[in-house]
């Protein structure tokens, strides 16, 4: 099949435009692939349940009997090891669950850091 010469340039120049534009696009224009943009949604919604879940483990915390100490406990603990030791707590086991939440004990160690300096 011939096509004339006057195509050509037209041609080139839309397959180079599209490249260009696709490479500025997902460089400086903002643009995700569909999985990018699943992950993405997906990791802000569990920091925002976990968010909305951290005033659940303060009040946990507060309400424990032998609150003092299992902070004792939290605060001997190297910083690395006081998630283990707030999940071991039972606080960061939230209603309706058998085992504690890893984000939320660390949200939660990090929203008692006051009490726990």
């Amino acid at each position: 099949m011939n096509y004339p010469d006057w195509l050509k340039p037209y041609v080139l120049g839309a397959v180079s435009g599209a490249a260009l534009a696709t490479v500025v696009g997902f460089t400086w224009g903002g643009w995700v692939t569909g999985g990018d943009a699943r992950q993405m949604s997906e990791t802000m919604s569990d920091d925002k349940v976990i968010a909305a879940l951290v005033p659940v483990c303060v009040a946990k915390a507060s309400a424990d009997l032998n609150r003092a100490a299992k902070l004792e406990t939290i605060r001997g603990a190297s910083s690395y090891q006081q998630r283990e030791a707030l999940m071991e707590a039972g606080w960061a086991t939230m209603p309706g669950t058998d085992i504690p939440n890893r984000d939320l004990a660390q949200a939660c160690v990090k929203a008692l850091e006051p009490e726990l300096s």
